[in-house]
């Protein structure tokens, strides 16, 4: 591990986390302005690419790391990030506060906007930070991209095909007025109960192999990152706080019988 740029990686941590934190912190004017909290949601994907930007650019110009692995980390960062923000604010446009953040501003001890600055945009900022070490960690890496990194660029796209394919059966099948109340359960949502947390995790796993490519110092101070990101969509607040939500709505036991919980399969009893 002695070959890894150590003093210019720690700096290299100071600008993801500046990058990370100057998100947030406009986020967070922004939803004072607008009296609504949940634009957070959108900034989540910005801060992943925000951060490639500033850590590839920064490791760049100061002629540390390999170049090819730069841009590929940054491109594969900089579109999910993208397209995630892009489908978050188009979701929510036209809607006012999250209910879940109503629900935890209305414990809130003293301000109600200093309390979720606390509690949702600069928490959000240190997972950014926190998550984001594998793009961090590959842009200091010596070494052009080999079978190893383009293998990981494979896994980020099966994942982003995912993210993006469900997420749009799901927002054409609620566009649809005969489907009011009724469960999504066609196409990739017939596969798996939540197409793009899967897509989420082959995303963040896939970076990490690309990053295992920049050298094992590379991976090691990385490793944390897809071990948190599967927790965060598995056991924290992704599939199993939605799945605690909808656990009474009329054809949630069938359709959670016959669909896998994570990883796809066919459904049972299909032929």
């Amino acid at each position: 591990m002695s070959g890894f740029p150590w003093g210019a990686f720690a700096v290299g941590l100071g600008w993801a986390a500046a990058a990370a934190f100057a998100v947030m912190l406009a986020t967070f004017a922004v939803a004072v302005r607008k009296g609504v909290h949940r634009v957070v949601d959108a900034a989540w994907g910005l801060g992943f690419a925000a951060v490639a930007v500033v850590t590839c650019s920064v490791a760049a110009a100061t002629g540390e790391g390999d170049t090819g692995r730069q841009a590929l980390v940054g491109v594969l960062t900089v579109v999910w990030g993208v397209r995630l923000a892009v489908h978050i604010a188009r979701r929510g446009r036209g809607h006012g506060e999250d209910p879940r953040y109503d629900a935890m501003l209305a414990k809130a001890p003293g301000n109600r906007n200093l309390y979720a600055l606390r509690m949702v945009y600069l928490l959000q900022g240190a997972l950014v930070w926190l998550v984001s070490l594998p793009v961090q960690a590959a842009a200091y890496g010596a070494g052009a991209p080999s079978v190893l990194a383009w293998t990981g660029a494979v896994v980020w796209a099966v994942g982003l095909v995912f993210e993006a394919v469900g997420d749009a059966q799901l927002a054409r099948f609620k566009a649809d007025p005969a489907n009011r109340g009724r469960l999504m359960d066609r196409g990739l949502w017939s596969w798996t109960r939540h197409p793009n947390y899967f897509g989420d995790f082959c995303v963040w796993w896939g970076l990490f192999l690309v990053t295992c490519d920049a050298g094992p110092a590379a991976a090691a101070v990385s490793a944390v990152s897809p071990l948190v990101m599967t927790y965060l969509l598995i056991g924290g607040s992704g599939k199993r706080l939605l799945e605690r939500n909808m656990a009474g709505r009329p054809g949630w036991e069938a359709y959670a019988a016959r669909t896998s919980g994570f990883f796809p399969r066919p459904p049972r009893g299909s032929a």
